[in-house]
């Protein structure tokens, strides 16, 4: 049962996005180094007699002996020493001490930290404050003209024929995919389709582009950079059969460079008129020319705008997120929580349920990844899996996490969640810490909201749009979501991501340690409260053609001159909050 992916993942996510999942698997190796070839010209090299190249044979020789004998009695020790530096965290199984945050004691600790935390009202963080670090402006280089950008790189878009992609995965992936589409279209000079997604047998999403994105605006946005149609012209799919999967389908391996499109890929479509890349995640590089990334930021920020129907009850939901945290001058944490069963599963990771928990979770992986979990090669480390900061946060730890930082019990939550696992036991102490706790079933009415039920993508820009406009945003697990958002956030706020990010390695053996005093907790609560507010405000260092980094989780500065020529027009919160000042509804 793969999660719908959107997931470097998330719910809508990739599964184990930024969590790893059970065991580990191994990487790609690099590209072998170019062969040397000697700089001694042909004439200078002499030929030795037969008899000093027999000799010189027999002394190489024996060497090579000696070191094979030195290797061979040197594999055992280092094989020895291999063994032990793995095998180390494994003595907790023969009676050693466990490793400090191995162990699941969260519970414990909040009920020994309890009465603390409740009768805590010393050092409230307000939340209209909380964010202190400020983004030092450099000098830019003036932003270009629009008029100027079209005439130099797009004079004629879609000369060279169409191209159809079909986007996978969850809300984020697929939004990638569609960025990533435009992109490509731009540096194909082609027509692009709009893009198709695909139905996962698993979550059963039958939502196409149009049902998640206002399809017109989408189009119109683009005109004058990439040609956007709807459907292919009546010729080319009559000459196809009107069968799709009679056109040419290119498999482009996973970032690909932009000299692989035009390359390899350009002269197939000046061919052929037509051609397909399916599947389309995460096949272009980050590293692309100027106006290519461009591209990516006008896709992100301006063309893709959510449906009417998705947009119309996604404002009032952080209407009433507003209204309902007045005592906080309309302001609220939103927390993008990944506890859902099949999360947990994956993970591979131990709570306290104990046997109950272990027979769920082995059925939650049988049933949905078949056998992939009982492999010989595949090693499962739940205790180092949480020491190494890859386990989901329960609604507990987040809760105290964030008494810790110093929100109080005023402070309202909006939580973006599937369903919880075990919610009776994980997300109580949750809201007995934060009883101003609400989400998109709360908050809408059922009428409102059942349009949507079954609809993850759609259900997923909900929760987007209202985590948008937050003041503070929770990320627990990493994945797609947290990461388009974090970017979105950036390009909002001036650069500032207004994230918080939890330390997991270090919070894990905190909460393992039973002896803790709440002012102890809370002082290493703080700290993580300003790492996140002193890294909210990062620009990675981006050369000509170097970037590393995604230009979605870090959209400046190449999506700076965007973000400026939209100062006036951003659609965020702010609309709402003047219409809640004045009194109106939206």
């Amino acid at each position: 049962m793969k999660s719908k992916s959107d997931g470097n993942g998330n719910g809508n996510e990739t599964i184990g996005g930024g969590g790893g999942g059970c065991g580990s698997s191994s990487s790609p190796s690099p590209p072998p180094s170019p062969r040397r070839h000697s700089g001694m010209p042909r004439c200078r090299r002499r030929l030795r007699p037969a008899k000093d190249s027999s000799e010189s044979r027999r002394l190489v020789a024996g060497i090579m002996t000696r070191r094979s004998l030195r290797f061979f009695f040197l594999l055992p020790v280092v094989y020895i020493s291999g063994l032990l530096m793995c095998v180390g965290p494994f003595f907790s199984l023969i009676g050693h001490t466990p490793l400090p945050g191995s162990r699941y004691r969260s519970h414990e600790i909040f009920h020994n930290l309890w009465h603390d935390i409740e009768t805590d009202n010393s050092s409230v963080v307000e939340l209209a404050s909380v964010w202190k670090y400020k983004r030092k402006l450099r000098e830019q280089k003036p932003c270009p003209n629009m008029t100027a950008l079209r005439r130099d790189h797009f004079v004629s878009p879609g000369l060279n024929g169409f191209l159809i992609v079909e986007a996978n995965g969850g809300l984020n992936q697929q939004r990638s995919a569609i960025c990533n589409a435009v992109a490509v279209a731009g540096l194909l000079n082609a027509i692009l389709v709009v893009p198709q997604f695909e139905f996962h047998n698993v979550w059963k999403d039958p939502s196409e582009f149009g049902d998640i994105y206002d399809e017109d605006h989408f189009i119109s946005t683009l005109d004058g950079y990439v040609k956007v149609v709807k459907e292919l012209p009546e010729a080319l799919m009559e000459r196809h059969n009107y069968n799709m999967s009679n056109i040419t389908n290119i498999k482009v391996q996973a970032w690909a460079p932009v000299s692989y499109y035009l390359g390899v890929v350009s002269p197939i479509l000046q061919k052929e008129g037509v051609i397909r890349i399916a599947p389309f995640a995460n096949r272009l590089a980050m590293s692309v020319p100027p106006h290519i990334q461009f591209l990516r930021c006008l896709t992100n920020y301006k063309a893709l705008k959510f449906s009417s129907s998705i947009s119309v009850l996604a404002k009032k939901l952080v209407y009433r997120m507003i209204e309902k945290s007045s005592r906080t001058d309309g302001k609220y944490i939103a927390v993008h929580l990944r506890f859902e069963e099949d999360m947990v599963a994956f993970s591979c990771c131990v709570y306290d349920g104990g046997k109950e928990e272990k027979l769920e979770m082995d059925s939650v992986r049988e049933k949905g990844w078949r056998g992939k979990f009982k492999k010989k090669d595949r090693i499962i480390l739940p205790d180092l899996n949480r020491v190494d900061g890859k386990c989901p946060l329960t609604p507990l730890e987040v809760g105290m996490m964030l008494r810790g930082m110093g929100f109080d019990n005023n402070t309202s939550i909006y939580l973006a969640a599937g369903k919880i696992y075990h919610a009776e036991r994980y997300l109580a102490p949750l809201i007995k810490m934060f009883p101003n706790l609400y989400t998109k079933e709360s908050l809408a009415k059922s009428d409102e909201l059942a349009p949507f039920t079954g609809f993850s993508s759609q259900l997923a820009a909900l929760d987007y749009t209202v985590c948008l406009s937050s003041e503070v945003f929770v990320t627990t697990q990493g994945g797609n979501f947290p990461h388009f958002l974090m970017g979105h956030r950036r390009f909002l706020y001036d650069g500032h991501a207004k994230t918080i990010i939890p330390d997991k390695r270090k919070l894990v053996v905190l909460l393992d340690d039973v002896s803790i005093s709440w002012r102890a907790f809370k002082d290493q609560m703080e700290d993580m409260l300003s790492e996140s507010d002193r890294k909210g405000i990062m620009v990675p260092r981006v050369r000509k053609i170097n970037r590393k980094t995604s230009v979605y989780t870090y959209p400046l500065p190449e999506c700076r001159c965007l973000q400026q020529s939209l100062a006036n027009q951003i659609d965020n919160k702010l609309d709402i909050l003047e219409n809640y000042y004045n009194g109106t509804k939206a």
